[in-house]
């Protein structure tokens, strides 16, 4: 039987010495260089956005200036943004509303915002805090602390567009391994939209909702150590490939451990494949000491394999997938709250969506 254990530490030592390498490069390359990132500032007195620009530009920084908040919001719209220097007092939309509206927008959320305002009211400071503002600065800006604060943010910002590309690459790589089946068409889409609509229905925390979003997308990762030939043999699998194909939570574990923003996609990862009466692998878990997340993403990964059209069988109609599960519920397999949960959502018609999306899978 083909090791998947047997390549993976040379790999993984050869990408740790590039990582390695490549972070020297930067480093070296980033000590010779001006600071780098983009500025927005936002004010409706033209003195003071030049005074910022100077400043800012003169540290190597690119700055854009707007005179008011609906003009930065629509400068953020067009144009990759690193930070945001945003005045309080200004027409038509003040800086509190600006703020409020950039962390509200799932594309600009990240991106920092530094209010500069001449209140001093503790209430102002609190009303920047409710908006979700990153930092404060008084007038008259003294220039020492202004460079002190902008540098600080980037650099936070500069680590959060890493994590980003890291996941990015992730979900590039879990996709191509689904995209190698024609037969799996959007099941990862479906797993991340419904997991966290069930885990939600089932009051379970932002960070475990999240974490089901991202499972639903890499949960599969590790299948990229299973050759293509077993991953879509139409046939039975021997006991050899059988064993290989067992080992696929375990390695996507590995593949993304390394992201700490993962740590509670970690679970999920490698215990999607637990039986509720300890019959599942790798670890053989039983009952709720199955993670809850894992158990909530198995019984929606069920669901979509059985009202999906795959090498071996035909899809399922909604009633026969159910009442297969409920079968299997019987026999230990599932979390038996999970399912009921999942089911009275399908029931309801709020699940339609989910079966819509196989079939159309099944049919492109």
């Amino acid at each position: 039987m083909t090791s998947v254990t047997g390549p993976w530490p040379a790999l993984h030592a050869t990408l740790t010495r590039y990582a390695d390498t490549n972070e020297r490069c930067n480093m070296l390359h980033r000590s010779h260089q001006l600071a780098t990132g983009s500025v927005l500032v936002a004010d409706d007195q033209a003195a003071n956005r030049d005074l910022l620009e100077e400043l800012l530009t003169a540290q190597g920084y690119t700055v854009i200036t707007v005179a008011d908040g609906a003009a930065a919001l629509a400068e953020l719209a067009q144009t990759p943004i690193d930070l945001v220097l945003l005045d309080v007092m200004m027409p038509r939309m003040n800086g509190f509303e600006t703020c409020e509206k950039i962390k509200a927008n799932p594309d600009t959320y990240l991106v920092p915002v530094i209010l500069i305002t001449a209140l001093s009211d503790k209430q102002d400071r609190l009303a920047g805090i409710k908006v979700g503002a990153d930092d404060f600065l008084s007038r008259p800006v003294d220039r020492a602390e202004l460079l002190a604060r902008v540098r600080s943010l980037l650099k936070l910002k500069q680590r959060t567009d890493e994590l980003e590309r890291a996941e990015s690459v992730l979900f590039t790589l879990a996709r191509s391994i689904e995209g190698k089946d024609p037969y799996t068409h959007g099941h990862c889409e479906r797993l991340s939209e419904y997991s966290a609509r069930l885990g939600q229905h089932l009051g379970l925390s932002e960070d475990q909702l999240i974490a089901l979003r991202r499972a639903g997308v890499v949960h599969d990762v590790g299948k990229i150590a299973v050759p293509d030939a077993i991953l879509l043999k139409p046939g039975s699998l021997t006991p050899d490939e059988w064993m290989l194909i067992k080992e696929h939570p375990v390695v996507g574990e590995r593949i993304c451990a390394p992201l700490k923003s993962f740590r509670f996609v970690l679970p999920i990862i490698r215990h999607h494949h637990e039986k509720f009466n300890g019959s599942g692998y790798p670890d053989g878990l039983r009952g709720e000491a199955i993670p809850i997340t894992a158990r909530v993403l198995q019984i929606v990964d069920v669901y979509d394999a059985l009202t999906t059209d795959r090498p071996y069988k035909h899809a399922f109609s909604i009633t026969d997938a159910l009442q297969t599960m409920k079968q299997e519920v019987a026999k230990g397999w599932w979390d038996a709250h999970v399912f009921d949960e999942f089911e009275r959502l399908v029931r309801s018609g709020t699940a339609d969506f989910l079966s819509r999306g196989a079939a159309a899978g099944a049919r492109s």
